[in-house]
C-alpha cells in the first residue's frame, strides 16, 4: 500500500523539497551513503502505525522504512538533517534533505505523530498514502500558524483533564510542544489558554501533593510549569505573574529534582521582601505593574537563570521594559505626585531615613525613565531640573552616607548622558560653584567601591571642550583652573616622597609626614590632567608654567607603584605632543626629563609598561615632534652617558643617529652662512666702491676730501700699546667703504715682518690696480652686466691692495693723504725704502683713459682702498 502510493507520488510534481540522502553509521564510525530518494510519512503495511519511507529516485525501490516511535530518539541538526537511533536495527540513521523547508515539514510530521501516540487518537486521523509534499506550500511562501500541525493532528481539540493520572501525558505534550517548532508551541499554548480551569486545577493538585509530601508528583509539576514557561507566551506570563497564582507558581518551582534540597523562595518573598512607598501611589495600574516587574525579575534572575533560553529571556525583558514605561508615564503625568515628591525632599522636617528613601526612589525613577522614548526622557529631565533636582543632589553629595553619595553620582551621570548642558548651566549659575567643588573633593576622597572613578567621569564630561558652547566653555574652565587645579596638584605633591640625596626616599620612614592617598586616586588625577592638556592647550600653558605643575606631577616618578610612574610619563608625553615652543623651552630649562630618565634607568632591562612608555616618548620626539632639534640635543647631551646601558636597543640607536644628523646639519648650515655673509660683504663693498667713483666730481675735491678725512682720522685715533696711532677697524669704518672683517682678533692684529716687507713693494701695484679697476668699471657700464666670476676676482684684488695699504697706515700713522706730487712715504722700521716708479703725469693720463675721456679735468685722486 505504502510502496505503491509513494512510487506514484514521487513521480509527479515538484519533488525537490522532500529529496534526501540516506546515511547509516558503520561499525568503524563512518557514515555510509545508502542512496538518494524521496521521503514521505505513511502507514506501515498491515498496521495502524505511521512510519518514514524513502524511495529511490531512479527505480523507486524502498531505501528506508522506519516506524515512528514515541521514544525521544530523534534529533534535528542544523536545518537539513534529521538523525535517530533505530532500536530495531540497532544502528544510527540520518536523512540529509536537499531543502530546509522539506526538512521542517517532515520534522513537524514526526513531532505530531509522536504526540498523538500519547492520546491514542490515531484511529480518527485520516492520513492516506500521499507524498510528503502534498499540502506543502510553495517554496519560500510563509505558512499559516499551526497549518503543519493541523495536517497531522487536526482532531486534537482539548488537553486531558488535569489529574494525577494524566500529568505524565500533559507533561509530554507541553515539553514536546516547547521543543518543536513555533507552530507546535502556539497550538499547545492555545490548548492551555482555552481551558479556563487548567491553572486552578494544577494549583489544587500541587497543594494536595505538597500536603502529602508526594515528591514524585511535585517533581512532575515542576517540569510541567517549567515547560509552560518555556512556551514563551505573554498571555501565559500574565496569568503566572498575576496576584492569583504567583505565590503557588513560585512554590511549584521550589521542587527542582536536580537540587537535593527544597528551595525557600516563598519564605524569602513573604518575610524579607518589603514593598516601600516613599510617596503613596494611588494608581492601581501602577502598583500592579510594579509588582509584576519585580516578580518577573526574581524568576529570571534567581529561580531559573540557567534554564531559560535566549528567546524567553528577551521576551521577559521586553515585558519589564514595557511595565517600566507604563509606570513612569503614569507617574510623570501625575502633577500632584511630582510636586509632593520634591516638596518632601526639600523639607527639613522629615527624618533622615525618610529623606534617604526619597532619594533612592528618585534615583530609581530616573533609571526607569530610560524605558521612555528620547523625547519623553528629555521632557521628564527638564521638568526635574525645573523642580530643583540639582539642589537635592548637591545636598546628597554632602552626606556622610556613602550609599547616598553613590546615588547622587548615579543621577548626575544619567543627566550627563541625557543632556550635559543641564548640569553645566547649573554649575555656572550656582552661587559659589558648590557642586563643582564637591565633585573635585569626591574625586580625591576614598569612598570605596571605586567611586572616585565616577567623579572623574563627571568632571571630564563637564570640561569636555568638544560639547561646550562658547560662554559655558570659558566659564567652567576658568572656575576649574582657578579654584580647583591647585587642590589636585597639592594631593600629588603631598602624597609623593621627597627626594633625598638624588634618590627618592620611599623607605617608609616619612610616611607620617605625608598624606596617604589611594594610588588609584593619584592615577585618576593624572588622567584628568592629561585630558586638560588635550582639550585646553592654551589654558594649561599659562597655568602649568606659572605654578610648576609639570615638575610637581613628575613627583609621581618617585612612587613605588609602577603604573603611577607610567602615568607621569604619559602626562609628559601629552605635554610634548602639544608641540608648543614655550612648553618645550620650559622642559629643557628646568631639566624636567631627568625624573623620567632616572626612572627609566632604575627600571633597568625589565621589559614592562614603563620601559615601553619611555621608549615611545623618545620615538615620538624623534619622529613626530615638529621641532625635535632642541629636545634631541638636550636629551643626548644631558643623559647619554647614563643611557649607554640601553645602547643595544634599536630605538635608542636611532635616537643617537638623529642627534648626529642634527649636529652635522647645524655645522653645515653655519659654514654656509659664514661664506654667504663674506660674499655679501664683498659684493656690497664692490658696489659701494663703484658708486663712490661715479659720485666723485673732481680730482681737487676728492684730494681735499681725502686729506681732511685722513687728518681727522689721525687726530681721532687713540694711541695703541704697540705705539701705532691707528687701527685697521678705524680705517675700515671710513667713508670710503672698505671691507668689514668678521674676526674680532683683527682689531689688535700686528702684521709680522715678512708681510711688512711686501707692503712697500705692493704700493706700486696698488696704483696700477686702481687704474685697471677704473677701466673695468667703465667696461661694466658699457656692457650693462658683468659675470659673477669677474666681479668676484676684482673684489679679491681690491681686498689685497686695501689690506696692504691699511696695514701700512696702521703702523705709521698717515699725516696726510698720498699726493700725486710726491712719492708714497717710506717705511721707517729699517726696511728698504721703495719709491713710486710713476710720475704724476702718467697717473693723470691713466685716469683720463679710465673714464673714456668724458672730462679732461676730472680724474680720481689716489686714495687708500
Amino acid at each position: 500500500m505504502g510502496a505503491q502510493g509513494k512510487a506514484a507520488g514521487a513521480s509527479g510534481g515538484d519533488t525537490s523539497l522532500q529529496r534526501v540522502k540516506v546515511y547509516r553509521l558503520s561499525a568503524d564510525g563512518k557514515w555510509d551513503d545508502q542512496g538518494t530518494g524521496h521521503v514521505t510519512v505513511d502507514y506501515l503495511e498491515r498496521s495502524e502505525d505511521l512510519g518514514l519511507f524513502v524511495y529511490d529516485e531512479d527505480d523507486h525501490d524502498p531505501l528506508l522504512m522506519h516506524r515512528i516511535s514515541t521514544d525521544e530518539i530523534y534529533r534535528r541538526q542544523d536545518e537539513t538533517i534529521i538523525s535517530w537511533r533505530d532500536p530495531e536495527l540497532s544502528t544510527e540513521l540520518a536523512l540529509s534533505f536537499q531543502e530546509a523547508t522539506g526538512c521542517s515539514y517532515i520534522w513537524d510530521h514526526i513531532c505530531g505523530v509522536r504526540r498523538n501516540l500519547h492520546f491514542n487518537t490515531l484511529s480518527n486521523i485520516e492520513i492516506g498514502p500521499r507524498p510528503a509534499t502534498e499540502g506543502l506550500p510553495a517554496f519560500g511562501a510563509p505558512q499559516a500558524n499551526g497549518d503543519a500541525y493541523h495536517v497531522v493532528n487536526s482532531e486534537l481539540r482539548d488537553l486531558p483533564l488535569v489529574e494525577l493520572s494524566s500529568l505524565p501525558m500533559i507533561l509530554k505534550t507541553v515539553v514536546e510542544g516547547a521543543e518543536c517548532g513555533v507552530a507546535e508551541q502556539m497550538r499547545v499554548t492555545e490548548l492551555i489558554l482555552q481551558d479556563q480551569y487548567f491553572f486552578p486545577k494544577l494549583i489544587d493538585l500541587f497543594r494536595m501533593s505538597e500536603d502529602l509530601e508526594n515528591f514524585d508528583t511535585l517533581h512532575t509539576i515542576f517540569k510541567l510549569v517549567k515547560g509552560i514557561i518555556l512556551l514563551n507566551n505573554s498571555q501565559i506570563f500574565d496569568k503566572i505573574f498575576g496576584d492569583e497564582f504567583f505565590m503557588d507558581i513560585i512554590g511549584t518551582l521550589e521542587y527542582d529534582p536536580e537540587v537535593p534540597q527544597v528551595q525557600q523562595h516563598r519564605a524569602f518573598l513573604t518575610k524579607h521582601v518589603v514593598f516601600k512607598e516613599a510617596i503613596p501611589i494611588k494608581d492601581t495600574i501602577v502598583l500592579s505593574k510594579i509588582h509584576q516587574t519585580y516578580r518577573i525579575g526574581y524568576l529570571k534572575d534567581v529561580i531559573l537563570p540557567r534554564v531559560l533560553d535566549e528567546a524567553v529571556v528577551a521576551n521577559l525583558n521586553a515585558i519589564i521594559n514595557a511595565n517600566n514605561a507604563v509606570v513612569v508615564s503614569l507617574l510623570k503625568d501625575d502633577t500632584a505626585f511630582i510636586q509632593e515628591l520634591f516638596v518632601q525632599m526639600r523639607s527639613s522636617a522629615i527624618s533622615t531615613d525618610s529623606k534617604r528613601n526619597l532619594v533612592l526612589f528618585l534615583q530609581e525613577f530616573c533609571n526607569l525613565s530610560k524605558s521612555l522614548q528620547l523625547v519623553q526622557q528629555l521632557r521628564l529631565f527638564r521638568d526635574f531640573v525645573n523642580e530643583g533636582i540639582f539642589d537635592i543632589i548637591t545636598d546628597t553629595l554632602k552626606s556622610d552616607d556613602k550609599k547616598l553619595v553613590l546615588t547622587g553620582t548615579d543621577m548626575l551621570i544619567l543627566f550627563l548622558n541625557q543632556d550635559p548642558n543641564f548640569l553645566r548651566t547649573y554649575v555656572i549659575q550656582q552661587e559659589g560653584n558648590v557642586l563643582l567643588g564637591l565633585l573635585v573633593k569626591g574625586m580625591i576622597t576614598d569612598f570605596g567601591d571605586d567611586m572616585h572613578c565616577q567623579f572623574l567621569e563627571i568632571i571630564r564630561s563637564l570640561l569636555d571642550s568638544y560639547n561646550l558652547s562658547g560662554s559655558q566653555r570659558d566659564t567652567i574652565i576658568e572656575i576649574f583652573f582657578e579654584k580647583h587645579l591647585d587642590q589636585l596638584i597639592e594631593v600629588i605633591t603631598s602624597s609623593c616622597p621627597p627626594k633625598v640625596g638624588g634618590k627618592s626616599d620611599d623607605s617608609g620612614g616619612n610616611v607620617g609626614a605625608r598624606v596617604v592617598t589611594k594610588p588609584e586616586i593619584l592615577s585618576n588625577i593624572c588622567e584628568l590632567l592629561c585630558f586638560c592638556v588635550v582639550h585646553h592647550p592654551y589654558r594649561i600653558k599659562c597655568s602649568f608654567l606659572l605654578n610648576n605643575v609639570i615638575e610637581k606631577v613628575l613627583y609621581l616618578t618617585r612612587r613605588r607603584e609602577r603604573y603611577l610612574v607610567v602615568a607621569a610619563v604619559r602626562f609628559l608625553r601629552a605635554i610634548i605632543s602639544r608641540n608648543d615652543e614655550h612648553l618645550c623651552r620650559h622642559i629643557i630649562k628646568n631639566n624636567l626629563l631627568k625624573p623620567v630618565v632616572d626612572a627609566f634607568i632604575r627600571n633597568g632591562n625589565r621589559y614592562n609598561l614603563l620601559h615601553s612608555a619611555v621608549l615611545e616618548l623618545f620615538e615620538y620626539i624623534r619622529k613626530e615632534h615638529q621641532n625635535p632639534k632642541a629636545l634631541v640635543i638636550y636629551i643626548v647631551d644631558s643623559f647619554w652617558e647614563e643611557m649607554t646601558m640601553f645602547g643595544h636597543l634599536a630605538s635608542i640607536q636611532a635616537f643617537k643617529l638623529k642627534y648626529e644628523q642634527l649636529i652635522e646639519n647645524a655645522e653645515a648650515r653655519n659654514s654656509i652662512n659664514v661664506d654667504d655673509s663674506r660674499k655679501r660683504i664683498d659684493d656690497r663693498a664692490l658696489e659701494k666702491e663703484e658708486e663712490d667713483y661715479f659720485n666723485e666730481e673732481s680730482d681737487e675735491e676728492d684730494s681735499t676730501s681725502a686729506r681732511a678725512s685722513c687728518s681727522q682720522n689721525q687726530h681721532a685715533q687713540p694711541v695703541l700699546p704697540n705705539g701705532t696711532g691707528g687701527s685697521l677697524s678705524s680705517i675700515s669704518s671710513g667713508s670710503i667703504g672698505l671691507v668689514d672683517y668678521d674676526d674680532d682678533d683683527d682689531d689688535d692684529y700686528n702684521p709680522p715682518p715678512k708681510i711688512m716687507q711686501k707692503i712697500s713693494a705692493g704700493e706700486n701695484k696698488t696704483e696700477n690696480s686702481s687704474k685697471l679697476k677704473r677701466r673695468s668699471i667703465s667696461s661694466a657700464n658699457d656692457n650693462d652686466e658683468e659675470p659673477e666670476r669677474t666681479k668676484k676676482s676684482r673684489a679679491e684684488k681690491n681686498l689685497d691692495s686695501t689690506t696692504a695699504v691699511a696695514a701700512a697706515c696702521s703702523n705709521h700713522g698717515c699725516s696726510d693723504s698720498p699726493s700725486r706730487n710726491g712719492p708714497v712715504p717710506s717705511v721707517s722700521n729699517g726696511l728698504p725704502e721703495v719709491a713710486n716708479s710713476r710720475s704724476p703725469n702718467e697717473q693723470d693720463s691713466q685716469s683720463e683713459k679710465a673714464v673714456n675721456s668724458t672730462d679732461a679735468n676730472v680724474s680720481e685722486p689716489y686714495s687708500v682702498r
